[in-house]
């Protein structure tokens, strides 16, 4: 099948989340030729948290996007409140992170869509409601794109450089694995379902965070006084309950003790958003020569550390200065990949393990407890754990 090309590009980066997006403005600023491609219209809803930890401030200044961020009406969040299914709790203040700052609940809608507005501010040339179909290859090396707009128009991008920023679908990797002749597809071990809600009880400039049989979920304040409810529970659970994450919340969350206070006289203003769970941890890095992948696409982080925006906007960072550096001095992509690696796993690796068997212990109820207790009885200890979860 022919296709159409377009302009050539030095990087193509495929999802306008906060990993592709931050990217895609890193690059720009350097005087990289980006295209940065969305399947979405925004502003859309995302499957979130909507947490984003104080230490990402500095990343929106230097993306020259803090000022709009300040603006977007997000809530103040001076702590995060872990609470075992008997109601025992441990407390995290925000300053332990950064002493003049706070933690921002602030819905993704708002979030991407000012990262995506700024992206297009720094010259980054953006298509939105296109979908990526593939990959273009040249003499075995990712060299590009395939692309499918609204109307259905087939074309395809070249890039010297490919980034997968599609999030936990890795939509680029995915492809490169399914080709993988020892390829086996996992089944999902975990569900993740979003709301937003009003009448939440919850103080003022807190996140509350549940541990409950087979998984935690948290709940915090984001703009125009909506509460953002996100929680994950395993695949067996979800099945129990046809995936009806109403009965689920009142099932199985709400048989934590403070969940059942906090969120008895919620009201669901939002649809339901779910999206399957396949694993924690590690993806590759560089799926093949020419393909790079970023934010969850790279690494799928617990999201009870507050983390997850964080992971995104620092993977890109390392990417996009990688990725400037070895056009400049025109490396060649093997070189690019391993410093990239080598640079994401100073940074993300110990975390990783650290959030992964924090997981483990939340997800098993006498742990949680056990843990939790422990936490509650040393400031110390709890404010070490944290730091940790955060490199």
């Amino acid at each position: 099948m022919s296709i159409t090309l377009r302009s050539e590009y030095e990087v193509a980066i495929v999802g306008a989340g906060p990993a592709g997006s931050s990217c895609a403005i890193r690059l720009a600023q350097s005087g990289v030729k980006v295209l940065l491609i969305e399947q979405k219209q925004f502003p859309r809803a995302k499957l979130c948290g909507e947490f984003i930890s104080p230490e990402c401030f500095i990343h929106f200044a230097e993306l020259s996007v803090l000022d709009e961020m300040s603006i977007a009406g997000g809530v103040a969040l001076e702590r995060t409140v872990f609470y075992a299914r008997n109601g025992r709790s441990a407390t995290i203040p925000s300053k332990w992170f950064d002493a003049d700052s706070h933690a921002l609940g602030l819905s993704r809608a708002e979030m991407d869509l000012r990262l995506l507005n700024r992206a297009r501010a720094a010259g980054v040339e953006i298509l939105e409601e296109t979908s990526a179909t593939g990959l273009l290859f040249d003499n075995g090396k990712v060299s590009g794109v395939r692309l499918k707009n609204k109307t259905r128009e087939t074309f395809g991008a070249n890039s010297a450089i490919t980034i997968d920023a599609t999030g936990r679908a890795k939509i680029l990797a995915r492809q490169i694995e399914k080709n993988d002749e020892n390829f086996r597809h996992k089944r999902a071990d975990f569900v993740a379902f979003k709301t937003h809600l009003n009448g939440a009880t919850i103080p003022h400039g807190d996140c509350e965070i549940y541990a409950y049989r087979g998984g935690y979920g948290g709940c915090n304040c984001v703009e125009n006084n909506r509460f953002n409810l996100c929680f994950i529970v395993s695949t067996e659970i979800a099945k129990k309950y046809n995936s009806d994450a109403s009965e689920i919340l009142k099932k199985v969350v709400c048989e934590n003790q403070r969940a059942a206070f906090s969120l008895r006289n919620v009201e669901i203003i939002d649809d339901w958003l779910a999206v399957p769970i396949e694993s924690y941890g590690r993806a590759e890095l560089a799926p093949t020569k020419g393909l790079l992948t970023i934010g969850d696409a790279a690494a799928f982080i617990d999201p009870f550390t507050g983390s997850g925006i964080l992971l995104a906007l620092e993977s890109s960072k390392i990417a996009a200065s990688v990725i400037n550096d070895g056009l400049v001095s025109q490396s060649s992509f093997a070189e690019i990949a391993n410093e990239y690696k080598r640079q994401y796993s100073i940074s993300f690796d110990r975390r990783l393990r650290i959030s992964s068997f924090v997981r483990h212990a939340a997800f098993v109820p006498f742990l949680a407890e056990t843990v939790i207790k422990t936490l509650a009885m040393s400031d110390r200890l709890t404010s070490r754990l944290a730091k940790a979860t955060r490199g």
